[in-house]
């Protein structure tokens, strides 16, 4: 069996050895269609002739005179054909976040010298309008849905001759491994994006080697629940996973109904970002304490048990039979929810409280953390399914073809073939971060038993009190949001006199604690205020204080009316904290903690 050397060829190593009748399904009009590899394939082939017909071209070039396509929507069958069939004629795929501000949109419009654009939905549809004839080199945009003033993709495909067909072929068979498959813009928690350039062979030694580390069973019956962005490498990368080891793929309807997917589709895997898996984790506590009597007792015996769990070591004979009755009695509700399939699921983009991870994995609903920046294609580290293969609170062994070695700070630095092949048109920026073919990553880490890496930090965020001690938000921040209360944190305290903290209340469980203590709930901005709650929050933060050093201890807090989301700016689109909008954006909140 001949091994992928490029992205493409996972598909057509899927229709030689394993077709399938549901490659991609995505449901339209509450109806789940499939398309089989056959069908997929046939579609790749005529939207590369039909690019080659608009004028696309990049095979034989440099990675500035590849032409340049754009692709902002939802995860859909769409996004990765797309993607599949500029691959096959050597054009570059930019995917951009649908979230994305229109300025910023701009930028990456014209920094990547986009030729062509595809998009779903209306929102997107009016940021492209707008920022068109500010982009000197956009030919045209296609819409992915039918029925605007902008060409239907499908059009595309129509008229696509065996002649097309042959010319494309012959293209497809000159691009190599070492071409630029994609350049993705990095969010980044500040500054512009800039744009990360990964070949053929970066990602597909990557996706490789992850499958050697981390096999994927059960395969011909294997599906996936797809919701993470596709415009993130790391549920992009998993996908050209799942189309190398044939598990389907289906595509949630949106963010919001992923529960009612997953009872739908019953995957046996998808990836998710922890912040995800703390709203999954709020909502069955929340459904916890509205029971009563005896149902409520054995709901919380049973979660109480299963954060004693440990993966490592036996519990003895008494703790696995009480386990395996919560189980029964209590989690098998836990596993019908999310469709009853379950073999593990991915999480990465973020550190994952320890204590969800122990829970669920409790509860035979495992949990993988994994790790790994965009720049390595992305996965460095990955928790394992065999014997011995997961360590809780670390992101796992390092996977095959990566060599990984610590710097003198504790930064992790990455050697291997899934190295980017450096920032597009930033030289500066490629020189500063890929040093004698390391590439680092900004993340502080340490090895655990000589084998499991632990991310401890972002270099960038440890920031040093006036007194001079260093100090690591990231950790307090994990520890703190394994109380029901918190919902969101931001550490705080550079070249002050001590730490503070920004917390967003979780207001579901803040109005339950309220109700039994019989304190009026008014509006979220009186609630942050209330004395009552403050004493709360006090009490609270002095018993996390216990689990930290004194340097690192919080004295001082403000709880914030509103939570932080993509929308309101204070997220990247993977969720993680934008720790410099939120400092401007809540200046006099910092400013009465420390007056």
């Amino acid at each position: 069996m001949k091994t992928p050397t490029r992205l493409f060829d996972f598909l057509q190593h899927q229709l030689d050895n394993f077709p399938k009748t549901d490659l991609f399904t995505d449901k339209v009009n509450n109806t789940w269609l499939p398309l089989s590899t056959q069908d997929v394939v046939n579609t790749v082939n005529k939207l590369s002739a039909g690019l080659l017909k608009l004028g696309i071209s990049g095979n034989d070039m440099t990675v500035e005179q590849q032409d340049k396509i754009a692709v902002i929507s939802k995860n859909r069958s769409e996004w990765l054909i797309l993607d599949l069939a500029c691959q096959q004629i050597g054009a570059i795929l930019c995917p951009i976040y649908p979230t994305t501000n229109v300025s910023e949109l701009e930028f990456i419009f014209n920094d990547a010298t986009i030729k062509y654009a595809f998009f779903g939905g209306s929102e997107i549809l009016e940021k492209v309008k707008s920022i068109e004839s500010r982009v000197p080199t956009l030919l045209g945009s296609f819409n992915f849905d039918e029925g605007t003033d902008y060409r239907f993709w499908k059009k595309l495909l129509e008229n696509i001759t065996e002649e097309d067909i042959a010319i494309m072929q012959q293209i497809k068979n000159s691009i190599l491994p070492e071409h630029c498959a994609t350049i993705i813009y990095t969010s980044g928690t500040t500054g512009l994006p800039k744009g990360v350039m990964l070949s053929h062979k970066n990602i597909v030694t990557n996706v490789i080697n992850g499958v050697k580390s981390f096999p994927f069973e059960d395969n011909i019956n294997g599906r996936s629940l797809s919701f993470l962005p596709l415009n993130h490498i790391f549920e992009r990368h998993v996908c050209y996973i799942f189309i190398y080891t044939a598990h389907s793929i289906y595509f949630a309807e949106s963010m919001e109904t992923i529960g009612e997917n997953l009872k739908e589709v019953k995957p046996t895997i998808f990836c998710t970002v922890p912040r995800l898996l703390e709203k999954v984790y709020e909502k069955i506590m929340a459904k916890g304490a509205e029971l009563t009597g005896v149902k409520k007792q054995l709901f919380y015996w049973a979660v109480t048990l299963a954060d004693k769990y440990d993966n490592r070591k036996s519990g003895g004979l008494w703790y696995n039979l009480q386990l395996a009755l919560a189980n029964k009695l209590i989690f098998s509700k836990w596993r019908e929810a999310l469709g009853n399939n379950i073999v593990g699921i991915i999480t990465g983009g973020a550190a994952c409280q320890v204590k969800l991870i122990r829970i669920f994995t409790a509860a035979r609903i495992p949990i993988y953390e994994g790790y790994g920046p965009t720049e390595n294609s992305p996965v460095i580290s990955v928790n394992r399914k065999e014997k011995g293969g997961t360590k809780f609170g670390t992101v796992g062994p390092v996977i095959h073809g990566q060599e990984v070695r610590l710097a003198d700070d504790g930064e992790i630095c990455v050697k291997g073939p899934s190295v980017m092949m450096g920032y597009y048109k930033r030289a500066d920026l490629t020189a500063e971060t890929l040093v004698d073919g390391w590439l680092l990553t900004g993340d502080i880490g340490v090895f655990e038993d000589n084998r499991f890496l632990k991310i401890t930090d972002r270099k960038k965020e440890l920031f040093k009190t006036s007194g001079g001690k260093y100090v690591a938000p990231q950790p307090i921040e994990n520890k703190m949001k394994e109380s029901p209360f918190v919902e969101q944190i931001m550490i705080v305290g550079a070249e002050q006199k001590f730490v503070g903290a920004l917390i967003v209340p979780s207001i579901p469980n803040l109005k339950e604690w309220m109700r039994s203590k019989e304190i009026a709930y008014t509006t979220e901005a009186d609630v942050v205020n209330n004395p009552k709650v403050l004493a709360l929050y006090k009490e609270l933060i002095e018993s996390f204080n216990n689990f930290f050093n004194h340097v690192e201890q919080i004295k001082k807090f403000e709880l914030l009316p509103e939570e932080w989301s993509i929308e309101s700016g204070e997220l990247t689109p993977t969720l993680k904290l934008k720790r410099k909008v939120i400092m401007e954006k809540y200046r006099p909140a910092i400013d009465r903690i420390y007056k």
